[in-house]
């Protein structure tokens, strides 16, 4: 009877990190935006990429194929709490992403990420998975429903697959925290990539976290003691027409608990044509709006 001859595991490794590489190259994008650069993941063969919000601070950005191709991305829609954007190009027929079921997700897994460190484009890296659920950054900030693997990442990296050992997206790669790459779970990504990306609520300001005075944070019951200081209303948006000026500071959003975080899930949560109650700080002056969001396409 003929003696089995086991592979070496190395070979197997290295074969199967060459077919995931191969399977994940076509949807990773380059992006660039006024904050630099990052990495992006074709979601739908129609032009739907996906990337992290802080990748594109603005309403546009460059998505680069990997044959060069530079098309311009229109921003859709963005979620700045899970830290994701949904970019738009006009393209058909694109290879799009292979979605896996990150609730399967197990701690030990191999998993794979592939990104742009650095402007490196189509680096791949591997490891395993370290944990899932609630962390909090050296910043202090506490994400939900994340994905923590040991796979080495870089500035540029940010909004990449990260993918199982079939090449199936797990997650978007999203910040390095104590070490550990963390990822959105891919469940999260097909929500907000869903049919209803285009009609997300716009509002049209952006701002920055800052500390309230104490007085009118205990006032207020903030949450952390922050509001959200406007730095820019876009003219003719929602914002803007309900007389939302730059310098105001948003302390809360329908009543909800003032805080930096409670106002960005109050964000995420609008729906378009519903008013909004909006209370600023203007000047050392209480100030009191109503606004209608309307829907972003």
């Amino acid at each position: 009877m003929p003696t089995a001859v086991l592979e070496n595991p190395a070979t197997l490794f290295a074969g199967a990190a060459n077919l995931v590489a191969e399977k994940l190259k076509p949807i990773l994008v380059a992006v660039r935006s006024r904050a630099g650069g990052g990495s992006g993941t074709i979601w739908s063969a129609d032009g739907l990429v996906i990337t992290n919000s802080h990748v594109v601070p603005g309403d546009e950005a460059e998505v680069v194929f990997g044959d060069d191709r530079v098309l311009p991305a229109k921003l859709i829609a963005r979620d700045p709490e899970r830290d994701l954007a949904a970019l738009k190009v006009d393209a058909i027929g694109l290879p799009k992403a292979e979605a896996a079921d990150s609730d399967a997700v197990r701690v030990g897994q191999l998993v794979f990420a592939i990104g742009n460190p650095w402007g490196m484009r189509g680096t791949v890296t591997a490891g395993i998975i370290a944990g899932k659920g609630a962390v909090t950054t050296e910043g202090g900030l506490q994400l939900d429903n994340i994905i923590r693997a040991d796979v080495r990442l870089a500035p540029g990296n940010s909004g990449g697959p990260l993918a199982d050992a079939e090449g199936r997206v797990i997650g978007i790669n999203a910040m390095i925290a104590g070490g550990l790459a963390l990822a959105v779970p891919s469940r999260f990504v097909e929500q907000f990539a869903g049919g209803d990306v285009p009609g997300r609520a716009f509002l049209g300001i952006r701002g920055r976290p800052v500390p309230l005075p104490e007085a009118i944070a205990a006032s207020f019951h903030s949450e952390d003691g922050g509001g959200l200081l406007i730095t820019d209303v876009e003219p003719a948006s929602p914002a803007s027409l309900a007389g939302i000026l730059p310098g105001d500071v948003l302390l809360r959003l329908e009543g909800a608990p003032a805080g930096v975080r409670s106002t960005a899930r109050a964000l995420q949560r609008m729906r378009p044509g519903h008013r909004l109650r909006i209370d600023l700080l203007r000047g050392g002056r209480l100030e009191e709006t109503t606004a209608e969001p309307v829907a972003r396409v």
